[in-house]
């Protein structure tokens, strides 16, 4: 399943077109086209039992709180035959335990990096103070404890926890450092719905890798593409070629686009149905039926699938349906296609669930004050309206209580999506129209289809801090490190912007 490597070229051009320079003339430009369409179908052996991340133990202080020891560290993983990989985790050698909590504890966290470099941990998704966002102004030394706390404030979600150290995240992903965040509630909990944990609830955390000869993770961007890096090798939970074993007619799947570029265009292998019952933020108030689900990094979605028993069937990625002009999809894996995980039933399934009628609460911005709107252009591999990333530049200030619309659109021919810290939004419109049904719930993290603008309605509650920021960018790693990331204070009455901290000093250290 190894890509072979083409002949050197130069791209002209950013925009909607791409030119190459290419030796050898148009047979290896029609070879290098072959090439960069990449097709796992039928051709994964699914030998390995899907891990199913255990979940993090707490133990409670006096106060109450609920405390998780993090611990950050470096390991081996024998994810081949041959020499382990070299790998970092959290609590184990890769990937992290699922932190599970309900609404209105209070959570505590002793993060401890044990690496030789700093790094961080971010709640992606999540509603809490900005000191306790775990952004890039609160990297943790090596050998520092980060300690936030904060009380859960928002509905139940599948939400996920990755570094955010500024110009290092992409690498830090894909070492391994990353996992899920489940927010529960008691209007979820007495819905019905599967919530057996590693049963017929399964958190679903699909990342590509390649690897070298020497079995280690390599981190070379790849062979043209504008997204950085896209690997050949699809595992989830740090499993390759998994299998799972169903013993229910129903499996509540936690999807989680935890890749640093690449898209996922969800389906199964005989073109089942399956039910979309939550986005980044939550449930939706009905399941929508669909075929299909794309996600870019960063993106979650929670959907149910029916099982017969004795089927087999695979997950798998189609081709993307949007999100690329031109030439560009192919080489940012538009065209790929991959198998992802099997499933296996047994003979008999236990069918004890169902999908409510109604679930969650629709998103209620349409009609809201807006106190001021936005615009927002992500071009090129650093840049919204224009600018880079600077960490001591606060970009801009919005007033605590109040509702904002953001206009935001890919001024480019390739894939960007735009992700805002602390808050869930809903899209309004997509080029002045109703969005797609899988846009209408809450959402944290969207794809930006080329030249399309989206109407985003975002409203700041709860929580102000003249001087530490929100972050907003794209998700697409290599972007967000390049500099395609701004950042925003949240301000309560008679606040001005204050004086960002430089990076990395606001968190104690052990």
């Amino acid at each position: 399943m190894k890509r072979r490597k083409a002949l050197k070229w130069t791209l002209i051009g950013v925009g909607g077109g791409v030119g190459a320079v290419v030796l050898g003339g148009a047979g290896t430009l029609g070879y290098i086209w072959t090439e960069a369409k990449l097709d796992t179908a039928g051709k994964v052996d699914f030998a390995n039992p899907l891990a199913v991340p255990p979940l993090a133990e707490s133990t409670q202080d006096p106060s109450g709180a609920r405390i998780f020891k993090l611990e950050i560290q470096s390991g081996t993983v024998a994810f081949k035959d041959g020499r382990e990989t070299e790998t970092w985790g959290i609590n184990g050698p890769f990937l992290g335990p699922t932190i599970r909590a309900k609404r209105g504890e209070e959570v505590a966290f002793a993060v401890h990096n044990g690496l030789a470099e700093g790094t961080s941990l971010h709640w992606h998704g999540m509603h809490l103070p900005s000191v306790m966002d775990g952004g890039p102004h609160q990297e943790v030394e090596p050998d520092g404890v980060w300690a936030p706390q904060w009380t859960m404030n928002q509905p139940a979600a599948t939400l996920w926890y990755h570094p955010h150290p500024h110009g290092r995240t992409g690498n830090h992903v894909y070492r391994g450092l990353a996992g899920m965040f489940i927010v529960d509630d008691d209007e979820s909990e007495g819905l019905g719905l599967p919530s057996e944990y590693g049963v017929d609830d399964l958190p679903v955390i699909v990342q590509d890798r390649k690897f070298n000869d020497d079995n280690q993770f390599q981190k070379d961007g790849s062979f043209m593409s504008m997204q950085g890096f896209l690997g050949d090798a699809i595992m989830v939970n740090g499993t390759l070629a998994p299998y799972f074993d169903v013993t229910t007619r129903l499996v509540r799947l936690r999807l989680l686009n935890g890749s640093v570029s690449r898209l996922y265009n969800f389906g199964f292998s005989d073109g089942r149905p399956f039910s979309l019952i939550a986005t980044d933020g939550g449930l939706l108030p009905k399941a929508w039926e669909t075929d299909g689900l794309q996600l870019s990094p960063g993106e979650r979605a929670e959907i149910v699938v029916a099982f017969e028993p004795g089927e087999q069937v695979v997950l798998r990625s189609n081709p993307a349906e949007e999100g690329y002009t031109g030439p560009l999809g192919r080489f940012n894996g538009g065209d790929d296609r991959l198998d992802i995980c099997e499933f296996r039933a047994a003979e008999n399934l236990a069918d004890t669930t169902a999908i409510p009628e109604t679930m969650g609460t629709a998103p209620d911005l349409a009609e809201a004050e807006i106190a001021a709107e936005r615009s927002f252009s992500l071009s090129g591999f650093n840049q919204i309206n224009g600018e880079s990333m600077d960490p001591r530049r606060i970009d801009f200030a919005v007033r605590e209580g109040t509702v904002e619309v953001w206009e935001v659109d890919n001024a480019d021919g390739f894939m960007h999506n735009f992700h805002v810290h602390d808050v869930q939004y809903q899209v309004l419109t997509v080029d002045g129209r109703v969005p797609p049904e899988r846009l209408r719930g809450w959402k944290d993290t969207v794809q930006l289809v080329p030249q399309r603008k989206y109407r985003l309605a975002m409203r700041f509650a709860d929580y102000t801090d003249p001087n530490l920021p929100y972050m907003y960018h794209c998700h697409i790693l290599a972007h967000e490190d390049s500099g395609m990331m701004g950042q925003f204070v949240v301000l309560g009455e008679g606040e001005e912007i204050g004086q960002v901290p430089a990076t990395g000093s606001v968190h104690s250290h052990g």
